[in-house]
């Protein structure tokens, strides 16, 4: 179980391990309260001797980060792990419950940025935006006209999740004209959308399919060629929720064979590469996982990330814990 009587110990001489690569900001955040040491995720680098793994009471990463149970095997002290995200995908969450490591978050920051830009995803897809200004950079417009696309207004928007993101999400396309209906665990009597208890039944009911769902075993590659085939030729798939939820090769096949219209993409499977037969399509718009990337909203993150662990140690308020974690 977790190691709890030096709680309240001077934060200055307690041990973390930042899990790199994290943004500069955070690190250099942590590094004014604690004595950080690195673990590099995709390599297993360690910048401490492994002798020493049994003093770090803490642990920083983000939301894209991998860590395994062989990781924390070797950190016998470590009582939290603090992750600079609302997801945490890469936390073995059923190996620190049953040795009793806290795992706390930053939920509810970024739900406007990432609602504007799934926004901004339905609008340059629907209106091919990313072609008309390459269109208009190019001199084509001197030779014709950019063809027509389709109207937002009155298109139907089905939405897979409904937690803070998803329902800040249908309040902005309501405000673009658009019919909402979503899939979640339960109906929602309150609202006023349609309800569908299956994806697939929600794709087949959908113009733009919106993915805003954890990620995690229960979701990973749910949208996979029945759904796409669900979605239909017209349809168009957005995702900033999780890479994980779609399963790549099938999206790349129906893109190619017109299975689906077009795909608006903030997150990929293995971030940060982007398969190239994906990025060479000209129907879809790829970001590069930028949904919470504003100044306000990251150092809101980074301030609650580094607020967790402060807290824990100090014990003087409650920390942010993932739900099922404490």
């Amino acid at each position: 179980m977790t190691n709890t009587s030096r709680r309240g110990a001077r934060n200055l001489a307690t041990k973390i391990l930042c899990c790199t690569p994290m943004p500069g900001y955070l690190r250099d955040s942590l590094a004014a309260e604690f004595d950080c040491h690195d673990y590099h995720f995709p390599s297993g680098a360690l910048t401490i001797p492994k002798a020493a793994l049994a003093s770090i009471r803490g642990m920083a990463m983000t939301g894209e980060a991998q860590i395994s149970a062989a990781l924390l095997d070797q950190l016998p002290a470590l009582e939290i792990i603090s992750v600079f995200g609302a997801g945490y995908d890469g936390v073995p969450m059923e190996y620190c419950q049953a040795r009793g490591i806290r795992v706390a978050h930053t939920p509810g920051l970024m739900t406007d940025d990432a609602a504007d830009l799934v926004t901004a995803l339905v609008l340059m897809t629907g209106r091919n935006l990313l072609r008309a200004d390459a269109f208009a950079r190019s001199g084509d417009w001197a030779k014709g006209s950019f063809p027509l696309s389709s109207t937002i207004t009155g298109k139907r928007a089905g939405i897979f999740g409904l937690g803070r993101i998803g329902m800040a999400i249908a309040h902005r396309l309501v405000a673009l004209g658009m019919q909402i209906s979503y899939c979640a665990r339960s109906p929602r009597p309150d609202l006023p959308w349609r309800f569908f208890p299956d994806l697939e039944e929600l794709a087949r009911d959908s113009d733009f399919l919106v993915m805003s769902c954890p990620g995690g075993a229960a979701t990973r590659g749910i949208v996979g060629p029945r759904i796409l085939q669900a979605l239909g030729p017209e349809g168009i798939l957005i995702n900033a929720a999780r890479g994980s939820v779609v399963d790549e090769a099938a999206l790349i096949a129906a893109l190619k064979g017109g299975t689906i219209r077009a795909a608006g993409l903030d997150v990929f499977a293995c971030e940060p590469s982007i398969p190239p037969d994906l990025a060479a399509l000209g129907n879809t718009v790829l970001l590069p996982h930028i949904a919470s990337a504003t100044r306000e909203t990251r150092e809101a993150m980074a301030a609650l990330c580094r607020a967790n662990l402060h807290n824990w140690f100090s014990g003087v308020a409650p920390v942010v814990l993932v739900p099922n974690a404490g």
